[in-house]
Protein backbone atom coordinates (compact mmCIF):
# COMPACT_ATOMS: atom_id res chain seq x y z
CA UNK A 1 0.00 0.00 0.00
CA UNK A 2 1.42 3.23 -0.90
CA UNK A 3 2.39 5.67 1.69
CA UNK A 4 1.07 9.01 2.27
CA UNK A 5 3.83 10.93 0.80
CA UNK A 6 3.79 8.40 -2.28
CA UNK A 7 1.01 10.73 -4.41
CA UNK A 8 -0.04 14.81 -4.69
CA UNK A 9 -3.26 15.73 -5.06
CA UNK A 10 -4.86 19.28 -6.13
CA UNK A 11 -7.95 20.51 -7.30
CA UNK A 12 -8.89 24.18 -8.80
CA UNK A 13 -12.34 25.07 -9.72
CA UNK A 14 -11.81 26.80 -12.91
CA UNK A 15 -14.35 29.67 -14.03
CA UNK A 16 -14.26 28.51 -18.18
CA UNK A 17 -15.01 25.87 -20.55
CA UNK A 18 -13.77 22.32 -20.45
CA UNK A 19 -12.76 23.03 -23.65
CA UNK A 20 -10.41 26.52 -23.00
CA UNK A 21 -9.28 24.61 -19.63
CA UNK A 22 -7.95 21.72 -22.19
CA UNK A 23 -6.47 23.65 -24.53
CA UNK A 24 -4.13 25.56 -21.84
CA UNK A 25 -2.96 22.13 -21.01
CA UNK A 26 -2.20 20.19 -23.97
CA UNK A 27 -1.17 23.25 -26.68
CA UNK A 28 2.80 23.17 -25.45
CA UNK A 29 3.51 27.11 -26.27
CA UNK A 30 -0.10 27.86 -23.94
CA UNK A 31 1.46 25.08 -21.39
CA UNK A 32 4.27 26.71 -21.42
CA UNK A 33 3.46 30.20 -21.08
CA UNK A 34 1.72 29.50 -17.64
CA UNK A 35 4.02 26.64 -16.06
CA UNK A 36 6.84 28.58 -17.00
CA UNK A 37 8.92 26.77 -20.16
CA UNK A 38 9.87 27.70 -23.40
CA UNK A 39 9.29 25.03 -25.76
CA UNK A 40 10.78 25.07 -29.14
CA UNK A 41 8.44 23.48 -32.08
CA UNK A 42 7.24 20.50 -29.40
CA UNK A 43 3.58 19.12 -29.66
CA UNK A 44 2.08 17.09 -26.83
CA UNK A 45 1.14 13.77 -28.09
CA UNK A 46 1.20 9.97 -26.60
CA UNK A 47 4.01 8.29 -26.79
CA UNK A 48 6.66 11.47 -27.12
CA UNK A 49 8.85 13.22 -25.36
CA UNK A 50 8.24 17.30 -24.56
CA UNK A 51 11.25 18.75 -23.51
CA UNK A 52 11.75 22.41 -23.16
CA UNK A 53 13.41 25.44 -21.41
CA UNK A 54 12.34 26.39 -17.65
CA UNK A 55 11.93 29.69 -17.33
CA UNK A 56 11.05 30.26 -13.74
CA UNK A 57 14.04 32.75 -12.24
CA UNK A 58 16.28 31.06 -10.52
CA UNK A 59 15.30 27.97 -12.22
CA UNK A 60 16.50 28.58 -16.04
CA UNK A 61 19.36 25.71 -15.83
CA UNK A 62 16.49 23.14 -15.42
CA UNK A 63 14.98 21.39 -18.31
CA UNK A 64 11.55 20.33 -18.28
CA UNK A 65 11.00 16.83 -20.21
CA UNK A 66 8.08 14.60 -19.65
CA UNK A 67 7.13 11.73 -21.77
CA UNK A 68 3.83 12.25 -22.81
CA UNK A 69 1.61 9.18 -21.52
CA UNK A 70 -1.86 9.56 -22.70
CA UNK A 71 -4.69 12.48 -23.78
CA UNK A 72 -8.55 11.85 -23.95
CA UNK A 73 -9.32 14.95 -25.39
CA UNK A 74 -10.76 17.51 -22.64
CA UNK A 75 -10.61 14.79 -19.90
CA UNK A 76 -7.09 13.42 -19.57
CA UNK A 77 -3.64 14.32 -19.74
CA UNK A 78 -1.03 12.43 -18.79
CA UNK A 79 2.80 12.28 -18.38
CA UNK A 80 6.02 10.44 -16.75
CA UNK A 81 9.25 12.66 -15.51
CA UNK A 82 11.38 12.85 -12.74
CA UNK A 83 10.25 15.10 -10.37
CA UNK A 84 12.89 18.06 -8.94
CA UNK A 85 15.66 17.27 -11.00
CA UNK A 86 17.66 19.96 -9.63
CA UNK A 87 21.15 19.28 -9.58
CA UNK A 88 23.16 20.49 -12.30
CA UNK A 89 25.42 17.28 -13.40
CA UNK A 90 22.98 14.50 -11.85
CA UNK A 91 21.79 11.68 -14.37
CA UNK A 92 18.42 11.04 -13.41
CA UNK A 93 17.88 8.36 -16.31
CA UNK A 94 18.11 5.49 -14.03
CA UNK A 95 15.55 6.47 -12.14
CA UNK A 96 12.32 6.01 -11.80
CA UNK A 97 9.93 8.67 -12.67
CA UNK A 98 6.25 9.90 -11.29
CA UNK A 99 3.16 9.89 -13.15
CA UNK A 100 1.43 13.18 -13.19
CA UNK A 101 -2.40 13.41 -14.46
CA UNK A 102 -4.72 16.42 -15.33
CA UNK A 103 -8.33 15.15 -15.05
CA UNK A 104 -10.71 17.92 -16.26
CA UNK A 105 -14.87 17.55 -15.28
CA UNK A 106 -17.68 19.67 -16.35
CA UNK A 107 -18.29 21.61 -13.06
CA UNK A 108 -21.17 24.29 -12.59
CA UNK A 109 -19.87 27.12 -13.30
CA UNK A 110 -17.09 25.77 -15.49
CA UNK A 111 -14.44 23.13 -15.22
CA UNK A 112 -13.16 21.13 -12.27
CA UNK A 113 -9.29 20.37 -12.88
CA UNK A 114 -7.22 17.88 -10.63
CA UNK A 115 -4.22 17.02 -10.51
CA UNK A 116 -2.83 13.63 -9.36
CA UNK A 117 1.40 12.76 -9.32
CA UNK A 118 1.87 9.60 -7.89
CA UNK A 119 5.15 7.52 -7.34
CA UNK A 120 7.41 9.09 -4.77
CA UNK A 121 7.38 6.12 -3.07
CA UNK A 122 9.72 4.43 -5.67
CA UNK A 123 12.23 7.95 -6.02
CA UNK A 124 15.60 7.10 -3.83
CA UNK A 125 15.55 7.81 -0.66
CA UNK A 126 17.92 10.49 -0.76
CA UNK A 127 15.76 12.23 -2.94
CA UNK A 128 12.49 11.66 -2.04
CA UNK A 129 11.37 13.88 0.95
CA UNK A 130 12.71 17.08 -1.18
CA UNK A 131 11.03 15.83 -4.16
CA UNK A 132 7.56 15.31 -2.84
CA UNK A 133 7.82 18.58 -0.69
CA UNK A 134 8.55 21.05 -3.79
CA UNK A 135 6.65 19.33 -6.20
CA UNK A 136 3.58 19.85 -3.73
CA UNK A 137 4.40 23.52 -3.31
CA UNK A 138 5.00 23.71 -7.35
CA UNK A 139 1.33 21.90 -7.55
CA UNK A 140 -0.17 24.61 -5.09
CA UNK A 141 1.33 27.26 -7.78
CA UNK A 142 0.65 25.47 -10.60
CA UNK A 143 -3.12 25.06 -10.23
CA UNK A 144 -3.39 28.98 -9.71
CA UNK A 145 -1.18 29.99 -12.37
CA UNK A 146 -3.80 28.19 -14.80
CA UNK A 147 -6.48 29.00 -13.27
CA UNK A 148 -5.36 32.71 -13.65
CA UNK A 149 -3.98 31.79 -17.06
CA UNK A 150 -7.42 30.56 -18.81
CA UNK A 151 -9.62 33.17 -16.74
CA UNK A 152 -7.67 36.16 -17.33
CA UNK A 153 -7.33 37.07 -13.88
CA UNK A 154 -3.36 37.49 -14.14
Amino acid sequence: MPSPTDRIERSVLIAAPVARVWHALTDADTFGSWFGVKFDGVTFEPGKRAVGSVTYPGYEYLKFDAQIERMEPQKLLSWRWHPAPMERDRDYSAEPTTLVEFELKEFEGGTLLTVVESGFDQIPPERREEAFRMNSGGWDEQVENIRKHVTGAA
